[in-house]
């Protein structure tokens, strides 16, 4: 429906805006949070600069990379390398806390809406926040899961412990040769549980929590707010597309978008929107602060 509509962007003073946003969350019956990357980059969540010195500088000596998201694409010679490598970046980027509070803050501004989570992001920042578990839908995998390389089930396991055990028992970055996890089925390499192909496993747990978006969407018709937060045009179809077109059929609808550099939306619902260019952080703290002191 959008694919010929030139969208718009916020023409609006920028704490108005944010003013607006705090408003319609308070005046929805239902609220909708579509979260990308941008969410966890506020978060700190970056995988350059100080943090990727931080943690992985003898990796970025040794091969060459200057951030975290190339060395998961290096061609290492061994799995041994390999998972010294992917156990810390798991380690680091999934079990590690965010540096800063942003999703504990957004939390505070939902919680005592009827509210529901669908992110494509995998570091699992909305579950170690406090978010309730059965609101969430990550439809792309979680750092926190392996699954059978082949696949030869369609069953995931949680890591943490073998992550662990990878991360304190490596040495000169190669982990030991019997900490390389295997499927247990067919002994086969386990991989993460991401959406990189075809090959990505959905179980059983990924399909209640579709279902549980779907009710929630069929249930809510009336005065909802489409949260969306750092989506950017990767996978538009999952988030951004659809939270468009829920608004467009909605008339009690609002859709409000807080991205830096690509806060737009469709001129169809422009009256309905609230887009806001800038740090999402900044612009939930700042609402996170005035609910602090009512």
């Amino acid at each position: 429906m959008f694919g010929r509509i030139s969208t718009m962007r916020s023409t609006g003073n920028y704490s108005d805006e944010i003013q607006k946003l705090q408003k319609a969350i308070e005046e929805s019956d239902a609220v909708v949070i579509g979260a990308g990357a941008g969410l966890s980059t506020s978060a700190g969540f970056v995988y350059n600069g100080e943090r990727f010195e931080k943690y992985f500088s003898e990796f970025g000596k040794k091969y060459g990379f200057k951030d975290m998201y190339s060395g998961g694409f290096y061609p290492y010679e061994t799995p041994e390398e390999m998972w010294a490598y992917w156990s810390k970046f798991i380690f680091v980027n999934r079990y590690m806390d965010a540096p800063k509070p942003v999703y504990e803050h957004l939390l505070s501004l939902v919680k005592d809406k009827d509210y529901f989570v669908i992110t494509t992001n995998v570091d699992h920042c909305f579950q170690k926040a406090g978010f309730d578990k059965k609101r969430l839908f990550y439809t792309q995998g979680d750092y926190g899961l392996f699954q059978c390389s082949e696949p030869c089930h369609e069953e995931t396991y949680e890591n943490e412990e073998m992550v662990r055990n990878m991360v304190e028992q490596q040495k000169d970055m190669k982990i030991p040769t019997e900490l390389i996890p295997k499927c247990p089925k067919c002994g086969k390499p386990l991989t993460m549980n991401l959406r990189s192909d075809d090959k990505f496993v959905e179980d059983k747990g990924w399909h209640e929590a579709a279902k549980r978006y779907r009710d929630f969407l069929n249930v809510h018709k009336g005065k909802v707010l489409f949260l969306e937060l750092g989506v950017g045009y990767n996978t538009p179809g999952i988030i951004k597309y659809p939270f468009w077109q829920m608004t467009a059929d909605n008339p009690d609808a609002t859709y409000a978008c807080v991205n830096y550099g690509e806060a737009v939306c469709p001129e169809d619902i422009s009256k309905r929107s609230i887009c806001i260019d800038g740090d999402i952080g900044t612009v939930i703290r700042s609402m996170f602060d005035d609910k602090a002191l009512i």
